[in-house]
């Protein structure tokens, strides 16, 4: 087979493989934003005179934080919640991708958008906007919800 033909028969799977990349992303991105959810974390504990005594129990000084602290410590704690409802998500977009799924404009800003939020949800909620804070899960709970709509129609479509 000739240079050209190879190489005309591999561009639907790089164009598969880009299909994917907002996922991609969107699963790495979430990841980091949970690992950034620890900064305001970390900073509280800071405050709260964190010694090495308190590795034996982490969970005893949440009594000892700043209000702002307890907030972060919840944002914290919610990050986990949402990256284990969004990553299944991503990775399904990413097999749908995979298998000649070509993502509408939708899910791939979903795609996008989800970490955005999620990183403003730590800062509505350590800030105490409770508002601003719902409106940031909301959306980010959208985000996941057409993430897996848009794989599983692409999956069950064959």
């Amino acid at each position: 087979m000739s240079p050209a033909l190879v190489t005309l028969a591999a561009l639907p799977v790089v164009s598969d493989l880009a299909a994917g990349a907002p996922f991609a992303w969107s699963l790495v991105l979430s990841g980091a934003v949970v690992i950034a959810s620890l900064i305001p974390l970390g900073a509280a504990r800071s405050q709260a005179d964190f010694a090495p005594a308190d590795l034996a129990a982490p969970r005893a000084m949440f009594e000892r934080l700043p209000a702002w602290g307890k907030r972060a410590n919840w944002a914290h704690q919610n990050s986990f919640e949402a990256f284990t409802l969004h990553a299944p998500a991503c990775l399904l977009a990413l097999i749908a991708a995979a298998h000649g799924w070509v993502p509408s404009a939708l899910a791939i800003g979903a795609a996008w958008l989800h970490p955005l939020l999620r990183l403003a949800y730590i800062g509505a909620y350590v800030a105490n906007i409770p508002p601003l804070r719902s409106l940031c899960w909301a959306g980010a709970i959208l985000c996941t919800a057409l993430l897996y709509s848009g794989g599983l129609q692409a999956i069950l479509r064959g």
